[in-house]
């Protein structure tokens, strides 16, 4: 018996120029309108017919991790996060607060580094030198720190207005705070469960942040409906293509981040 059309699988390097030249030729002989959906579907993005949908592996009520995708590589949303840690590097210099411990300090500040502070919310962290809770901050010294990160940790604080009045506080003249928050997001099962309070829009950390550093702020989200997806699933990053997740739609925010500085 002949397979079925759909199961002949063709090599990559085969199935391409198959591809490409089955498009020139539509582009020539195709109305219009044929010839754009058909560039579309090669493009993947051209709409399906209801019905017609193949879920395939995605057909299902449980993720394929639980852990945000840490048990099968780099989680997505941190592929994003050390992308914009990465972009701002320059600023992770002097002085520098982080949360829980100092990778990224390390990491992205290497040498430009002259003092590095761990901040953590309750005692027993053995990285941790300061111990407070960023609502408050008394701990926390003021005008101290030529840079915060401060990734994934915002929306574990109720009172962000206070958090962001504490991270202006404790910077230095020319200080900056490289801020992460979830967007789209399973909530952590585990530690962070009982306080994992929010979920934020580039809008709503922008409104939040310029009640404390004014205009000083920029915002600029993460992701896309494909790689939104993935994330909720627990896929990783290595699960997609560099160009996917290069792909940026403000409609479908995996991740919010923002820089806020300070001047004189």
């Amino acid at each position: 018996m002949a397979p079925r059309p759909e199961s002949i699988a063709l090599p990559a390097h085969t199935a391409r120029p198959i591809v490409s030249a089955l498009g020139r030729l539509a582009s020539l002989m195709l109305p219009g309108p044929m010839e754009a959906w058909l560039r579309r579907w090669r493009l993947g993005d051209a709409p399906v017919p209801p019905g017609h949908v193949r879920f395939g592996d995605l057909r299902r009520l449980t993720p394929m991790s639980s852990a945000f995708g840490f048990d099968r590589g780099q989680p997505v949303d941190r592929y994003y996060i050390e992308a914009f840690l990465g972009r701002n590097a320059a600023d992770i210099r002097g002085r520098v607060l982080e949360v829980g411990d100092a990778t990224y300090t390390r990491r992205f500040g290497g040498q430009l580094v002259s003092r590095s502070d761990v901040l953590h919310v309750r005692d027993g962290n053995p990285h941790a030198t300061i111990v407070a809770d960023l609502a408050h901050g008394d701990a926390i010294p003021s005008g101290a720190f030529d840079c915060v990160i401060l990734t994934q940790t915002l929306h574990l604080v109720y009172d962000v207005r206070a958090a962001a009045a504490t991270l202006r506080r404790i910077l230095a003249p020319h200080g900056t705070c490289l801020i992460t928050v979830p967007g789209i997001s399973q909530i952590d099962p585990g530690t962070w469960r009982d306080s994992w309070y929010w979920a934020f829009t580039p809008v709503s950390l922008r409104r939040v942040l310029a009640e404390s550093f004014g205009t000083s702020v920029n915002v600029h989200s993460f992701g896309n409906v494909l790689t939104a997806s993935a994330f909720l699933y627990g896929l990783s990053a290595s699960e997609l293509t560099s160009e996917e997740l290069a792909v940026g739609d403000a409609s479908y925010p995996v991740i919010v981040a923002a820089r806020a500085s300070v001047g004189k």
